[in-house]
């Protein structure tokens, strides 16, 4: 099963949408990286490789962000992990909440990182 990153520089969004989509996605490994360590809006590359380290399997993990230095701290995250690991996890550029949520529904009944990612494709935010 695919597994869902959610980087949020607050961590009372992702913890939010990942309580949301854990309901309709049951068994679906999904971690929420928001804020930092301090409690403050932020993205932490230290915390989104621990997030990404927690939901791995070998079908892939798919990274969801809201803006910014998300994505930069997501990068960094990938390029710290083992590349063993790192070249199974993508990043998705599409809208943080519908794209979580058709991945984690995708993912739930067994579709592969490929077609969730074709399923996502119409909800990109960046051409």
């Amino acid at each position: 099963m695919v597994g869902i990153v959610l980087v949020s520089h607050s961590n009372k969004l992702v913890e939010g949408l990942k309580d949301l989509i854990s309901q309709m996605a049951v068994g679906v490994k999904i971690c929420a990286a928001g804020g930092t360590d301090d409690g403050r809006i932020g993205t932490d590359p230290m915390k989104i490789m621990s997030a990404i380290e927690e939901v791995y399997s070998d079908d892939g993990v798919l990274l969801f962000f809201d803006i910014g230095s998300a994505l930069m701290n997501a990068e960094l995250a990938i390029d710290m992990l083992d590349e063993s690991i790192s070249k199974k996890v993508e990043i998705c550029k599409v809208s943080l909440v519908e794209g979580a949520f058709v991945a984690a529904i995708d993912s739930s009944i067994g579709k592969s990182i490929g077609d969730i990612k074709e399923s996502i494709k119409g909800l990109q935010i960046e051409k």
